[in-house]
């Protein structure tokens, strides 16, 4: 089994634990989250691996001569040790350094972006990510705060865009920063850029007969995953208008999930975070053809 977003190594060690002849090899972009896993999983000594860096990247390279992976899981939310350990920004309750970087090592910071993009660009990352209804509003805002100086802190910024909204909006039912830190952490990680090169490379890799499962926790990420699978489960991809089939069938996989799986109530009250989760599993029956 590939983990390809391993985080703490909460995925792998229930598999391990259950399936006592599974071998995983488990992925992650951030060393340091990997080395908390290491520890987690330090039990199950060589039944598993580590791989540091981007699951597309990991998939990109596999060897040719090397077991396929018969079953592989991606969870793409990020994972509460981030929240309330890394330090680096990704809640708006502390004073925390805005980074929000999975991989420190490259890329740019959230801090960054906020100091170098044009206010049209922020409304658009802020509107394009998360869907928030006053990205202009924002984005002016945050504009008009640069110029007194950088906005250096997740607690800094959550009041700027609480001052910026609507009184109403302060106060719905989520915090009214909370879209736009999740459009600043994708656009930071690149995630929905990545996404699709991951679940080619991934479906590519995975052996004929073999499962992809993702967990996916808006809606934005979903859309990616439910258009990928369907997709890829078509008889024929060739537009309405073409007079006959030309592509000669390249349907790959079956959908196990249909709309997918979500947390009930028991699983929502021991875990919260559950509530927004969906799980959209697809099974490979053949090798992909190219498009």
């Amino acid at each position: 089994m590939i983990d390809a977003t391993m985080g703490e190594g909460g995925h792998s060690y229930a598999f391990l634990s259950r399936f006592p002849d599974l071998s995983i090899i488990g992925v992650d972009a951030d060393p340091v989250i990997q080395e908390v896993a290491k520890e987690r999983l330090a039990g199950f000594g060589n039944r598993v691996r580590f791989f540091s860096g981007w699951a597309q990247d990991f998939f990109a390279g596999y060897p040719d001569d090397q077991k396929r992976p018969d079953t592989v899981l991606a969870d793409l939310g990020i994972s509460l040790f981030h929240y309330e350990k890394s330090g680096r920004g990704f809640s708006f309750s502390g004073d925390e350094i805005l980074d929000m970087r999975l991989d420190c090592s490259r890329g740019v910071s959230a801090a960054e972006i906020l100091a170098q993009m044009s206010e049209s660009d922020i409304a658009d990352t802020l509107y394009n990510n998360a869907a928030e209804r006053y990205s202009r509003r924002i984005a002016r805002a945050i504009v008009q705060e640069r110029q007194r100086g950088a906005i250096t802190t997740g607690r800094a910024l959550a009041e700027l865009v609480k001052k910026a909204v609507p009184p109403a909006y302060r106060h719905g039912p989520i915090h009214p920063a909370t879209r736009t830190f999740m459009a600043l952490r994708i656009a930071v990680n690149g995630e929905l850029t990545r996404l699709p090169e991951f679940l080619e490379g991934a479906l590519k890799t995975l052996a004929p007969g073999g499962r992809l499962g993702v967990i996916s926790f808006h809606s934005l990420e979903d859309r990616v995953v439910k258009n990928f699978m369907r997709t890829k489960s078509r008889d024929c991809i060739c537009p309405r208008e073409a007079p006959s089939c030309r592509c000669a069938g390249r349907r790959s996989v079956n959908i196990i999930t249909g709309k997918g799986v979500t947390a009930g109530e028991e699983e929502i009250r021991r875990n919260l975070p559950s509530r927004s989760a969906r799980l959209r599993v697809a099974e490979k029956i053949k090798e992909m053809q190219e498009q």
